[in-house]
């Protein structure tokens, strides 16, 4: 992102010094949280430098801030210990987990936030990948955004579940006519749907956290 013009701290760049100082930390203890140079930081919240999306959710997931009140200054600053269903309250919903009952039953507490970024398509969910089984392609500690209405088509990546019901990363393809769901990484192996499985929604977009 391009730094901000004129050096003058900027509403973000405040409401990180905010947060840093509400948390009680030292610019290098905060900097050092975050994996990034103290100096960087300094620049951030005098409004000299933007951070990227990927340190907004670095913050966010650290110290469990509102998205909505770190971006646009609305709202608490922390997020609420437990997530509202969907239709409560802005953004798309991030899950601990998926539910067997999923999409037309969401506990409360499997949600455990609202991620607020420009252009994130509506109706989407968001869960936080782990494991290498997709790699490089999703790393482990990516948020992965996913559409439970959207159809997949063959060479899509889609979060299925395995033959104990949770819900897993794969790859939708069609190979001799026959379905099977594939890693990115060869070290693992492809499996063919058995009468239980369920394709859960198709992935529309990747988050990774890059420390810098």
């Amino acid at each position: 992102m391009e730094s901000a013009r004129n050096g003058a701290e900027s509403p973000l760049g405040g409401r990180i010094r905010k947060l840093r100082q509400a948390r009680g930390m030292t610019q290098k203890a905060f900097a050092d949280s975050l994996g990034i140079v103290q100096g960087f930081l300094s620049s951030i919240e005098r409004g000299r430098k933007v951070p990227s999306d990927t340190l907004v959710i670095a913050l966010c997931r650290t110290y469990g801030v509102n998205v909505t009140w770190l971006l646009q200054g609305k709202g608490a600053m922390n997020a609420p210990p437990d997530g509202a269903g969907e239709g409560a309250g802005e953004g798309t919903p991030l899950l601990e987990s998926v539910p067997q009952g999923f999409p037309e039953d969401i506990p409360g507490d499997v949600v455990q936030g609202r991620i607020v970024f420009p252009g994130m398509p509506q109706g989407c969910y968001a869960v936080l990948a782990y494991g290498d089984f997709m790699a490089p392609t999703i790393r482990d500690g990516d948020m992965v955004l996913f559409d439970p209405a959207r159809p997949a088509a063959p060479g899509e990546i889609v979060l299925v579940t395995n033959r104990w019901g949770e819900a897993i990363l794969r790859r939708y393809r069609l190979k001799a006519g026959e379905l099977l769901f594939s890693p990115d990484n060869a070290a693992y192996s492809p499996f063919h749907p058995d009468p239980d499985t369920r394709i859960i929604g198709t992935v529309v977009q990747v988050w990774r956290n890059v420390k810098l």
